[in-house]
């Protein structure tokens, strides 16, 4: 077994894998587990023995048990992950639960639906937050987006990282080690590719003018994906190293979350 820091992805839905997040996390140190729950497979509801939980997308609100019965136990994984100070990255769906869990409001077919390569603004707190310091002189991120709900009130000890005209909540923390993304980092322009044309047709979008705008910035998606990606990474090692010698982390301890 790897000495190196532990993750553990959680996937929430058939199409919304991890894509090049494994890679990025495994060029990194990270030894990932995958526990594809949309396929019975048992999500814990605890973070014990992992350095890093990844929560990813789905179609899905955080408490719709009744059509994914295992977000219940995501939610308790969630709020294990934030009382324990276990560092966590919830992508769409999975920012959603984390926003859920810490007291915030989703609202479902919210209006703030948002298709293909979209722009996202970083606000100010993002300039010291170890996640997205490093992106923090960018203009603009370029990130692909794929949502009809989204997170309508943030949680209240949130700190809000990103926004854009189309959709309030971009990015936020919660407590040291929590981040909840409405955006897609591990998905490239490529995937636009699979995504059905005659849904989008009936919604009023064209594939093809989708796919071409995605590919114009891919460069920019890549890098700037890959960078946020690779800023969690580091957050997870120092967290580890920490437990594993008993000195100091780099953030402030974990904040009691019931």
């Amino acid at each position: 077994m790897s000495a190196g820091p532990r993750a553990l992805v959680v996937q929430n839905a058939a199409g919304s894998g991890p894509g090049r997040l494994l890679d990025w996390l495994d060029e990194d140190g990270l030894t990932c587990e995958v526990v594809q729950a949309c396929d019975g497979q048992p999500v814990p509801e605890s973070a014990a023995g992992v350095d890093a939980v990844v929560l990813l997308g789905g179609g899905l609100l955080p408490d719709e048990d009744t059509a994914a019965p295992w977000l219940a136990a995501e939610r308790a994984l969630t709020a294990d992950a934030l009382r324990t100070g276990v560092p966590l990255l919830g992508i769409c769906l999975g920012g959603q639960l984390l926003a859920h869990v810490a007291g915030g409001v989703v609202t479902g077919r919210s209006g703030e639906t948002e298709r293909g390569s979209c722009p996202v603004r970083l606000l100010e707190p993002a300039g010291d937050d170890p996640v997205f310091a490093p992106l923090a002189g960018e203009d603009r991120l370029w990130m692909i987006q794929n949502h009809r709900d989204s997170i309508t009130t943030p949680p209240p000890a949130g700190v809000l990282l990103a926004t854009s005209d189309a959709c309030r909540v971009q990015a936020f923390r919660v407590g040291p080690r929590a981040w909840g993304l409405q955006f897609h980092p591990e998905v490239d322009a490529q995937r636009l590719r699979r995504w059905d044309e005659s849904a989008l047709a009936a919604q009023g979008l064209d594939r093809a003018e989708m796919i071409a705008a995605a590919e114009a910035v891919a460069e920019t998606n890549t890098r700037q994906a890959r960078q946020l990606a690779g800023a969690f990474a580091r957050v997870v090692d120092d967290h580890h190293r920490a437990r594993r010698t008993g000195g100091p982390d780099t953030r402030q301890e974990a904040t009691r979350w019931d």
